[in-house]
């Protein structure tokens, strides 16, 4: 089985959130954590902090052939980004997109209209979309259906940190599953040692995954880490998640690699 990594950052220089490393964290430390951790492949989200992030993931691809796809970003609010998306898929391993809202000018951007040029232009370029939507699931349900060729993934399973995490950081979990009847909706299971309240090997996660593997399947939830801000070490966020026992194996197998390969198109 093919382990893959459905969310990792790499950085050379900028300011990370205060939750994640405070120092540089580049593809060769990455690739001995994953060669002790298991783990095949990882799929590269260049952080914003960074101004090189998009060309610092592409050299990352080119030195390790097969262990690194990307999605990129750009500046939504500059009309010049337009014109990078139809030939997006171009640069070497960039296989779609990635956007988070979380500073304050940009909080609003799902609501004004600042990003609607986005979605039919990805849709077109057929470029899927990860994003941190846990504050907005109605209005990404929306876009879901106005638009059913875009393949949209949200991050985190629509988690957020609140206070010590456990239930609390799951409150929106009914809005992400109410919106599992959209066939276009996929749902990340990055970063659950985070959220979690407990000790490895983080049992208060499986109610959540378990709801999330009702509504969603196995071909559209995608393991993960985010590993710069987890609480353990990367051999156990595989092993927390290897050892839950009523997924089945071939299921896993879909969760752990081959299901976030076939959304993005990484013909590893």
């Amino acid at each position: 089985m093919a382990i893959i990594d459905a969310q990792v950052h790499i950085w050379a220089k900028g300011t990370p959130s205060h939750l994640h490393l405070e120092r540089p964290y580049l593809a060769e430390e990455a690739i001995r954590g994953m060669d002790e951790a298991g783990i095949d492949g990882a799929v590269l989200h260049p952080p914003m902090w960074d101004p090189d992030c998009n060309e610092l993931a592409v050299e990352a691809v080119k030195a390790y052939p097969g262990r690194f796809a990307i999605l990129g970003n750009f500046p939504l609010d500059k009309p010049e980004s337009r014109a990078l998306v139809p030939t997006w898929r171009q640069r070497p391993g960039m296989l779609g997109l990635r956007f988070y809202f979380s500073e304050p000018r940009k909080k609003s951007w799902p609501f004004d209209g600042t990003i609607d040029w986005l979605w039919p232009a990805a849709e077109k370029a057929g470029l899927p979309v990860a994003l941190l939507a846990g504050d907005w699931l109605p209005q990404l349900g929306q876009v879901a259906e106005h638009h059913p060729g875009l393949k949209l993934i949200v991050d985190h399973m629509g988690a957020e940190r609140i206070f010590k995490g456990g239930d609390a950081a799951f409150a929106r979990l009914p809005e992400l599953t109410a919106l599992a009847n959209l066939p276009n909706v996929a749902v990340k299971l990055t970063g659950g040692p985070f959220y979690a309240n407990d000790a490895y090997p983080f049992r208060s996660l499986h109610k959540h995954y378990r709801a999330l593997y009702d509504a969603f399947g196995p071909r559209r939830l995608f393991w993960g880490t985010d590993i710069t801000k987890m609480p353990c070490s990367w051999r156990q966020c595989v092993t927390h998640f290897q050892e839950i026992d009523w997924i089945p194996e071939a299921d896993k197998k879909l969760m752990m690699g081959e299901a976030i390969c076939d959304w993005i198109g990484w013909k590893r």
